[in-house]
């Protein structure tokens, strides 16, 4: 419920939370005593999911298709991030991306390297470079998200290529 609230809106006001999740303002407080609390908590989730999703798509797909299947969860991250990010602060926002930080960096290196023993990915490529990338999705605002999300990752997913 949360994380939907994070989409709809950046200023994300807990009373509208606990009832969209059908909870007390209480019972929501006794869990996530801030407001910044409740986002780290959905921004940590997504950051799970999403580092849980590469070593799960490499074992049913192959590493270009692996990666471009990851590529599409990264967009729905990105989308949440910036939301969460905005609603942050400065010191709450650098304890998320210290949190973040290396558990996405080893999933993007076993999705590179996945491709790279293929022979699909360039060998020069290394997993700062698509992070460096990938944050630019951050940077779309809602009117350009539908247009631009996906033309950026096939920019990034064919400058991979060999």
């Amino acid at each position: 419920m949360a994380r939907d609230r994070v989409l709809a809106a950046g200023d994300v006001k807990m009373n509208e939370i606990a009832k969209s999740a059908g909870v007390g303002q209480g019972t929501l407080y006794r869990h996530f005593p801030t407001r910044e609390a409740l986002l780290a908590e959905v921004y940590r989730d997504d950051v799970a999911v999403l580092v849980a999703a590469a070593p799960q798509l490499l074992t049913r797909h192959q590493p270009v298709e692996a990666l471009r299947l990851w590529f599409g969860r990264v967009a729905q991250y990105a989308r949440v991030k910036r939301g969460i990010f905005s609603a942050a602060t400065e010191s709450a926002r650098e304890q998320l991306v210290g949190h973040s930080a290396q558990p996405i960096h080893d999933a993007v290196t076993a999705l590179l390297d996945a491709g790279k023993a293929t022979g699909e990915i360039r060998q020069d490529v290394e997993a700062r470079d698509v992070i460096l990338l990938l944050g630019f999705l951050t940077r779309l605002d809602d009117a350009e998200w539908e247009v631009r999300a996906d033309r950026i990752l096939d920019v990034i997913r064919a400058g991979l290529r060999p």
